[in-house]
């Protein structure tokens, strides 16, 4: 009996991973926590123009983004008791200095980590990295960043095609979250990549959106179009700008999920 217990056990545990077909889910939850924003959601954070969070519950404790001054990040990390130490990867949206600012101070804090970042980051930033004491890994194409967590692979940015941008995409069982940094080349363009990449549909969406410099009644039709394609619950932040955060806040109503340093986002499977 103790045997039948314990190959139950190993079966499960190996539906975890891709195999035949099938693709990894997140742990039966997992946790969002905000390190760096333009807002603060809790007293003695500093919120600066930027963005940075902590990614936890899917086997692997990912740092996606880190903001622009490496002081406040560090400063917001102490004040919200975060482990660097437990740090096991880093995820860089794309190659912007209120994104990147801190990577140089995270790798001090733990060598060897493997960062992602956009392979138009190009070898000299690879080379620094390398010398900060991270492990780069260009991405372009779709790939697996962890079990159950992918990127949309570098995607152009609306103002340029040379300069990319990564998302993430993490897969649940109600369907996938999606993680940006400032979606340059446009929240629906990332959702549709989500989309195409037969995950599941995009549930949750949350991180910069990039909408600052955009009418209302743009910002209205894309919220119909995410909605279309099945977004349910949406955080905007950053660079969405104030108007159409206001916009996300109304139109999602209870599902809509503020932002701000230290806010914790628990999300379950």
């Amino acid at each position: 009996m103790r045997q039948t217990i314990w190959l139950i056990a190993g079966w499960v545990g190996l539906a975890f991973f891709s195999r035949g077909g099938e693709v990894a889910k997140a742990d039966s939850a997992m946790r969002i926590t905000i390190l760096y924003d333009n807002t603060t959601a809790v007293t003695g954070g500093k919120p600066d123009w930027g963005f940075a969070c902590l990614v936890e519950g899917m086997g692997k404790t990912i740092l996606f983004d880190t903001g622009t001054k490496s002081a406040l990040l560090k400063e917001n990390i102490e004040l919200l008791q975060v482990d660097t130490g437990k740090i096991d990867l880093i995820v860089i949206s794309h190659m912007h200095g209120d994104h990147t600012g801190g990577l140089e101070w995270v790798l001090s804090q733990k060598k060897g980590l493997t960062v992602f970042l956009p392979a138009s980051a190009g070898e000299p930033y690879l080379a620094k990295v390398r010398q900060w004491g991270g492990n780069p890994v260009p991405v372009s194409a779709s790939r697996e960043i962890c079990a159950g967590v992918f990127s949309t692979g570098a995607l152009p940015a609306d103002f340029n095609p040379a300069f990319t941008e990564q998302a993430l995409v993490i897969v649940r069982e109600k369907g996938v979250l999606v993680l940006t940094g400032c979606a340059h080349p446009g929240i629906l363009a990332i959702a549709r990549r989500a989309v195409d990449m037969k995950l599941g549909k995009p549930d949750i969406a949350l991180g910069g959106f990039h909408l600052a410099q955009t009418a209302d009644a743009r910002v209205m039709e894309i919220i119909a179009a995410l909605k279309e394609l099945g977004v349910n619950r949406c955080g905007a932040t950053h660079c969405t700008g104030e108007a159409a955060i206001g916009l996300f806040r109304k139109e999602f109503g209870r599902e809509f999920i503020e932002m701000g340093v230290g806010r914790v986002i628990d999300i379950a499977r």
